[in-house]
Order: C-alpha cells, then sequence, then structure tokens
C-alpha cells in the first residue's frame, strides 16, 4: 500500500534502496517464521546471482527486485510470490536455470520467475509489434499463473520510481507504454493502489509542468478546506452515532492522474475538480451500506442522476460500492462511497487478494481469482490475427467505460459503451452471434447496428442458415465479437476463393479444350510446389484472389502435345450475387441484375463486377488479361445495393416524402446523405437493396411523379 505521507511524490522511496531488513520486517508481520526464512534464502541466492551487477543509478542491481518484493508485502502475497518477485531477473540476467531454480524453490516458484522472464525475450520488426507481441505473452503466462502479472505490474512500478536514471526518450517510452497498458491491466484487475501509483508516475513522467500544477492545486485545496473536510465529516459520524451505526468515515484524496482525466473528459476547471470533497464509509454489512445511504441522503440532499450501486451490479473487475454526490455546506459537491470492509479490501487489493496470506479462503475471493482468470482466458481465446491488432482489442477491452443491459432471462451483461446488438450476441456465445438475423431491445425490433443503453433487455433472433456479414466490422466495438467476425470471414473467405478459383480455371481449361475432371488432384499439387505453395487447395485459392491468373496456369496444367491455341468458347462465367467475399461489387457504378457487367481480377481480393458503362473501365482495359466476360445468373432472395440521386425543390419535410415513396415500393434505404442546396435545388442521395432493375425502374418512376422532384438519375462514376 503505497505510503500517504509520500503520495505525491514517491521520493523518499525512489531515492534510496530499499533493504532486506524492512522487507523482512513487513513479512514477519503476517508470515510464519519458516516462510520468511525461506524468503531470506531466496534474498542470498538472488544477491548472489547479481554479484557485480549495477542498475543505471549505480546501486546494486538486487536492490529492484527486493524492491519489487517489498511492493508485493504491501499487498500480503505468499510466500512463492514473494521468492519470484526476488528472483524474477535471475534467469534473464544471469546463468541461474529454471531447473536450479526449480529444485532450490519448488515448481511454483519456477513457473513465475519462467513466466516474467520470457516476455522480454522475443526479437521485432517494429516498436509496436514489440509492445503487442509482450502484452500476448504476457497474457498467455498470466494463463498459468495470475501472480505473473502481480510481479510484473510491482516491477513496472519499481521502474517507473526510478525512471530518473534513464535518458529522456526512454523514460516517456516507457510512462506512455504504463499509461496505454500497464496501469489498465491493474485496474481490470482491480489492483487499485498499484493502478494509481502507475498513473500519477506515468503523467509526473510525460507532463510534468501539467503534474506540477495539478499537485499544488491539490496541497493548497487541502490546507484551504481542511475546516470544510472536518465539519462535513463530523456530521455524517453524528448522523450514523445516532442511528447506532459503528462505521468508519474517512477523507478521500483525489490522485493526480484522475484529476487531469475528469478535466480532459469534462472539459473544465481546475478548481472545478479540485474543490470536490470526497468521503468513504466503511461499515460491517451490506445491509448496513444501504442504510448509510438512505442516512446521508437526509443529511445532505442528493444530486439528481449521481447515484451508481456497484453492490447489485459490481463492476467487470469485481470492484463493489455505493457511490454518490450530494450537496454539501454552501451547495459544494460531496462525493461518498460507502462500502463493507471486504469490499474495502477487495478495492485496494483485487485480484491480488486471492494470493494474500490466509489460513482460509472466502467466497469472495476465490470469485474475484475466478473473475480474473475467465477475463484473461477470453484474452487469449481471441489472440487470433497480428500482434498489433490484438493489442488494439485488448485495449478496447481494459478500458472500463461500460454498458450494463440485461438478457431476456434478467442476466446481466456488461458491454464497452457503444456496443450493438452483434455485440450483446457474442457476449452471450459466439455461436449466438454468427447466426444472428435481428435484435429486440426491450421488445420491440431494432437494426443491428442500435447502439446499446444501460438497463435495456435485449433478445437475439438467430437463423441456422445465418452467417456474419463483412458489414459488422463498421459498428462492432467489443474485441470478442470483432475478433470472432473476422475469424468466421477469413476461413469464409479461403473456401470461397477456393470454389472461384476452380470456376476459373475450369473456364480457362474449356478454352484450350481440356476439361477441368480430367485434370487428377495430383497434378494440381505438382503444379503448386513448382509455384511454391503448399497445395492445390492453396493454388486454387490464389486463383480466385487474383493473385493467380487462371489462363496462365490453365496453360501450364497442358501435355507438350497438346496445341494451346483456343480451340472452343466456353462462354461467360455465370455471376449469381451468392459467390460471398471472392466476388465484390463496384462501388464506383454500383451494377445489380439485368445490368451488363464485366469482371475485373484484382489481386489479393478476388473479382470485382463493373456495368459495362462504368468510365473507369478505360483505364483497367490496358490490362486484358485481367478482365473476364461475365452474365448474371438467376438467384432467390438476393438484393444488391444501388445508388440514386435526387434532385428536389428544397423544402421543409421533402427528405421524409421522398423516403416514403421509396418505401411504397417496398424497396430498403441503406444510407442517406444531402449534397449543398444550389439555387433552392438540393441533391438526396439514397443507397438502396434492390432486387434487379426492375425494381429500381419502379423506384426512378415512382419519384419522377412528384412534383416537388426536379430530376432523378443513377448513380455512376
Amino acid at each position: 500500500m503505497v505510503d500517504s505521507s509520500s503520495f505525491f511524490g514517491f521520493l523518499p522511496i525512489g531515492r534510496r534502496a530499499i533493504g532486506l531488513t524492512q522487507l523482512i520486517n513487513k513479512l514477519e508481520s503476517y508470515l510464519p517464521p519458516d516462510q520468511v526464512e525461506q524468503i531470506r534464502e531466496a534474498y542470498e541466492f538472488g544477491a548472489a546471482a547479481h554479484e557485480g551487477q549495477t542498475r543505471r543509478s549505480g546501486e546494486p542491481y538486487i536492490s529492484h527486485p527486493v524492491a519489487v518484493a517489498d511492493l508485493l508485502a504491501d499487498l500480503h502475497l505468499d510466500s512463492q510470490t514473494i521468492v519470484a518477485a526476488i528472483l524474477h531477473d535471475v534467469i534473464e540476467d544471469t546463468p541461474t536455470l529454471k531447473d536450479e531454480i526449480a529444485e532450490k524453490f519448488g515448481k511454483e516458484v519456477a513457473e513465475i520467475v519462467d513466466g516474467v522472464s520470457k516476455l522480454d525475450q522475443v526479437q521485432f520488426t517494429s516498436r509496436a509489434e514489440a509492445q503487442a507481441e509482450s502484452f500476448r505473452k504476457m497474457l498467455l503466462a498470466m494463463v498459468h499463473d495470475i501472480r505473473v502479472i502481480m510481479v510484473k505490474l510491482a516491477d513496472r512500478t519499481h521502474n517507473m520510481r526510478t525512471l530518473g536514471a534513464m535518458p529522456p526518450a526512454k523514460r516517456r517510452a516507457i510512462a506512455k507504454e504504463t499509461l496505454d497498458i500497464y496501469a489498465p491491466i491493474a485496474n481490470r484487475l482491480g489492483i487499485y493502489n498499484i493502478k494509481n501509483e502507475l498513473e500519477d508516475l506515468g503523467l509526473r513522467t510525460l507532463y510534468p509542468n501539467r503534474y506540477r500544477v495539478i499537485e499544488k492545486a491539490v496541497k493548497t485545496a487541502r490546507g484551504n478546506q481542511k475546516q470544510f473536510v472536518d465539519k462535513i465529516k463530523s456530521a455524517i459520524e453524528g448522523t450514523l452515532a445516532k442511528a447506532g451505526i459503528n462505521a468508519l468515515v474517512e477523507g478521500r484524496e483525489k490522485h493526480p492522474y484522475s484529476i487531469y482525466q475528469k478535466m480532459k473528459r469534462k472539459r473544465t476547471s481546475l478548481n472545478d475538480i479540485v474543490d470536490v470533497f470526497g468521503f468513504r464509509i466503511i461499515v460491517d454489512t451490506v445491509d448496513t451500506c444501504y442504510r448509510c445511504l438512505g442516512l446521508v441522503h437526509g443529511l445532505y440532499r442528493p444530486m439528481p442522476g449521481r447515484f451508481k450501486d456497484y453492490i447489485a451490479i459490481p463492476r467487470v473487475n469485481g470492484y463493489q460500492s455505493l457511490h454518490t454526490t450530494l450537496f454539501g455546506p454552501n451547495g459544494m459537491p460531496v462525493e461518498v462511497q460507502l462500502r463493507t470492509e471486504t469490499m474495502q479490501q477487495a478495492a485496494e487489493s483485487g485480484v491480488a487478494a486471492h494470493w494474500q496470506y490466509k489460513t482460509g479462503e472466502d467466497d469472495d475471493n476465490r470469485a474475484g481469482h475466478d473473475r480474473a482468470r475467465a477475463w484473461v482466458q477470453h484474452l487469449v481465446d481471441m489472440h487470433g490475427g497480428n500482434s498489433e491488432e490484438f493489442l488494439e482489442s485488448v485495449k478496447v477491452d481494459l478500458f472500463p467505460d461500460k454498458v450494463y443491459v440485461f438478457t431476456p432471462k434478467g442476466d446481466i451483461r456488461r458491454l464497452p459503451r457503444g456496443a450493438t446488438p452483434v455485440d450483446f450476441a457474442y457476449a452471450v456465445h459466439t455461436d449466438i452471434g454468427n447466426r444472428c438475423v435481428a435484435a429486440k431491445i426491450d421488445r420491440r425490433l431494432v437494426p443491428l447496428r442500435t447502439p446499446l443503453r444501460n438497463g435495456q433487455t435485449i433478445e437475439i433472433i438467430t437463423a441456422k442458415s445465418a452467417s456474419p456479414s463483412p458489414t459488422w466490422e463498421s459498428f462492432i466495438v467489443s474485441a470478442k465479437a470483432r475478433s470472432a467476425v473476422r475469424q468466421y470471414l477469413k476461413g469464409m473467405k479461403k473456401g470461397e476463393a477456393a470454389e472461384l478459383g476452380k470456376r476459373l480455371l475450369s473456364q480457362s481449361l474449356e478454352e484450350l479444350n481440356l476439361a477441368y475432371k480430367n485434370i487428377s488432384e495430383q497434378q494440381l499439387d505438382t503444379l503448386a510446389r513448382e509455384l511454391k505453395l503448399n497445395s492445390a487447395t492453396e493454388l486454387l485459392e490464389k486463383i480466385g484472389l487474383g493473385e493467380r491468373l487462371a489462363p496462365l496456369v490453365a496453360r501450364r496444367l497442358l501435355p507438350t502435345t497438346t496445341i494451346t491455341s483456343k480451340s472452343k468458347d466456353s462462354g461467360p462465367l455465370a455471376i449469381a450475387g451468392t459467390e460471398g467475399l471472392s466476388v465484390s461489387y463496384a462501388r464506383c457504378c454500383f451494377p445489380i441484375p439485368n445490368d451488363p457487367i464485366m469482371a475485373y481480377v484484382t489481386n489479393g481480393h478476388g473479382i470485382v463486377i463493373h456495368r459495362e458503362s462504368c468510365s473507369n473501365l478505360e483505364s483497367y482495359r490496358k490490362q486484358p488479361e485481367k478482365w473476364l466476360p461475365v452474365v448474371w445468373q438467376a438467384a432467390a432472395n438476393k438484393f444488391f445495393v444501388t445508388e440514386i440521386r435526387v434532385h428536389v425543390k428544397s423544402r421543409i419535410g421533402i427528405l421524409a416524402a421522398v423516403a416514403s415513396q421509396i418505401a411504397a415500393t417496398h424497396t430498403s434505404i441503406e444510407k442517406v446523405s444531402i449534397n449543398d442546396r444550389d439555387g433552392g435545388v438540393s441533391t438526396e442521395i439514397f443507397e438502396l437493396l434492390v432486387a434487379d432493375r426492375r425494381q429500381l425502374a419502379q423506384v426512378i418512376k415512382r419519384l419522377r411523379k412528384m412534383p416537388d422532384v426536379v430530376k432523378v438519375t443513377r448513380s455512376t462514376s
């Protein structure tokens, strides 16, 4: 726990090396003698291993692991964690082997030390990749033993306290990484003491002037407001005493970083943030928490909309408390937190409370540990994709700006702010997300892109034949949903690309008077290896994605005696609109069924369908080998995006009138935008979902009959 006397500066600890005596004194207060003796042996072992090594500050290197152990001793962690903290650098920085640690101090200690050591042993091509991959490895290590991250967080905390010996650029880089990754992890695991210190030290390093201004303002306010604090505290204690409630009432000091973040978030002045009194009321039971809430609301009038019940609905890291804001003396805001002693311990130590030395283990601590392990496992489960993409997904999950919604059965689901029904579906189960087709919010059907709000009840409608849509990526926000959709689409795209590649190769072979069915799998495999590919399937995927041209591959498959001139016309490729991601439709000309079309083979994206009238064809015709003749094939219940421009006389309600006429033809509007008015005429641009040209013609015909419509045109490039 951070010493309040050095809260803002942390300099007393940073300026001197923490010795073994200070550590042993702390350990003897809660550990049995035999475990303290083992920790003393670990110190002697580590000191011998690091003999001759020094830190940049000139101190003996062993001072660092002892300081890390001292931080963990403040949390009353078990002896294995303390031993691992003392030895956490010996595998990386000395010739000591993991087996040697296991033999002397046990397998669990060796695994923790190894988990911490492995995080820094990978070489990367970029700084961003290094940060992301290091974080991924940290999570993998945490799955096996969450104490790995506790040691790592303590290690980072002491390094932040002693950053003064580092070059300025290095200091800033470490501070930014601390604020981006380590402080949010400490927050997510509920270890608020470490989280608060990491944030304040990060702010002090990145923005020293801002930190000094905030620190000075807090110290000034502390002196000026002492009489108000004493008055409010006495009033609360007196009210609770009259009701026969025994409670601990204490003032709550605001942290510089939390003040800085609130100033940014609320765009308000420093004085408005500092001039808020904070109090914490700690009682024995949950029932007493609610009783005290009623009493303080009777003492000072509560501010509307400022009450939060984190006891009934805990935060995602297990934090529980009642939060309320009151109008205090002279109308000054008074923030009050009410919690039990168990909740207070969890608020200070979070998941670390599970590993605190104790004779038994209560259900609350076990639940906290299980929540943390479940969160880590969830992050590891969605670790597909490259490291940087993974890190961005995790950052979304780390910051606790949540919305709380309910399942139809009343179960609570916590989702990131801005989450949609699709995020909710994946939060329930990946299969539910993959088969989601519609959603109801409070029993009313809503679009899948609708943002969710606190307290809503969400019902997901599924279909067996449904699958994720590529458009979902534009509005989902949760890491789990984004990862699941990308993984599904990646697998689906490969299968579709291989099928399209087979069709393209078959067409090219027919032009050479050779049937695809007469080509053996062995021939395709042999050609694939010649082209440095792994299999025939990969070769077909490359053709479907446009990375290999089907006519050239077809010629490679011909027997040497075969005449390669075109001997028959195989006809154009048939497109039904059901080919999936390997076939896309150009947004420059919006082709729909019954339009004359051509197909352009793109590298890595399959084929793109254009209208023959598209002006972009002129530039593409310079590469005739990449063009394919295609025709439409009938497909039931398939709709295509098209765009029309409606030029209208500007008046109130004209947009609604046009939209109403479009809806009367049973045509869906996907998107609407309006261009600037010119001479009393504005242009409304509609993206519509239609089955073919006939349906589009009905829409245009109906709109042209409107008196306020000047002209209707179909968008082209």
